[in-house]
């Protein structure tokens, strides 16, 4: 199932995408362009969707001292959910972007406006994506399943965003970080404060990464009108770097205390590192950051998988003490 103006092995790699990736090397022909409107090729955002889940699930069993055999479903179906709901993201964002990607030169080899695949084809790959992660969800309390019906919200918004708002950032990391507020909830059963500060902070730091990457786009964007964080912030863009920088740490370190209050000081002073951990990599970026260089721009982008890691083991050691 292919457009109607190339053939799959006539599609090269979209230019974005991971340099000798699973998908342009090993993935059927056929396979390839569905696999790439799910951003297979390119795993960044799959991870960027998944850490806030495991930073909630964590925390979450930090905060009332239990530890179970679903906390390992939980952890692994948020790792399989995260995929397929960034993948079916991402096919919805292709499809209302059809007419856009093909006027920027990074977006134009995509599948839709290429021609790889069709809207209807896109359709039916979104909507595979979206039942599968649905079982997954099924199999969390039901607490956990209203948040995860919810979360479509945000998802269906964020691709319209950059069309009526400079802020289109803050549409993402609504999406992005909904995990923080699932997981937590998939483990204790209701949502609480300490997962919605982590929500929080996982915006700011969304805000932060995403303008490193719409900086990418910033001339293309300007020629046809779509609105970004890049192109409002210009010249200033390492001032508010540093504001999102500051705030995600703050309030994840908030989000902390509130999980570990009542329990011992060691488990508390050592899950603090993880966010002073995580500001010190942003803080690297910041010291490399080079608003005209795309290939920089892309590397640090990409580094924020380094970034939303490094709270975990700290979360993990935490959990023992």
């Amino acid at each position: 199932m292919t457009g109607k103006n190339q053939t799959p092995e006539a599609a090269g790699p979209v230019a974005d995408a991971v340099t000798g990736n699973w998908v342009d090397r090993l993935a059927p022909p056929r396979t390839r362009p569905y696999l790439r409107l799910a951003r297979a090729d390119r795993p960044i955002g799959t991870w960027l969707l998944l850490l806030p889940c495991w930073w909630g699930l964590l925390l979450g069993m930090l905060h009332d001292g239990r530890a179970g055999w679903h906390d390992l479903w939980i952890f692994a179906g948020c790792g399989i959910g995260a995929w397929l709901m960034r993948g079916a993201g991402c096919t919805w964002n292709d499809i209302t972007d059809r007419h856009i990607d093909g006027s920027v030169a990074r977006t134009a080899q995509r599948p839709i406006p290429s021609g790889q695949v069709s809207v209807k084809q896109a359709l039916a790959w979104l909507v595979a994506q979206a039942l599968v992660a649905l079982c997954i969800l099924l199999t969390f309390n039901m607490a956990a399943i209203a948040l995860g019906v919810l979360a479509l919200l945000p998802v269906a918004i964020y691709p319209f965003a950059k069309r009526f708002t400079w802020w289109p950032q803050i549409f993402l990391g609504l999406a992005f970080n909904w995990g923080a507020l699932l997981a937590w909830t998939a483990h204790t059963g209701r949502l609480e404060w300490p997962a919605v500060v982590l929500y929080l902070a996982g915006i700011a730091w969304t805000l932060f990464y995403d303008t490193i990457y719409a900086h990418q786009d910033k001339e293309d964007d300007a020629l046809i009108g779509v609105k970004s964080t890049a192109r409002l912030f210009g010249a200033r863009t390492p001032k508010w770097l540093s504001m999102f920088l500051i705030l995600s740490v703050i309030l994840q370190s908030l989000a902390v205390i509130l999980a570990a209050v009542g329990g011992s000081s060691p488990a508390l002073l050592v899950a603090l590192l993880g966010p002073w951990a995580m500001g010190w990599h942003m803080q690297w970026q910041m010291r490399n950051l080079a608003l005209d260089d795309n290939d920089r721009l892309l590397m640090l982008f990409r580094s924020n998988r380094d970034a939303g890691l490094l709270p975990l083991p700290f979360f993990a050691v935490a959990l023992l003490l």
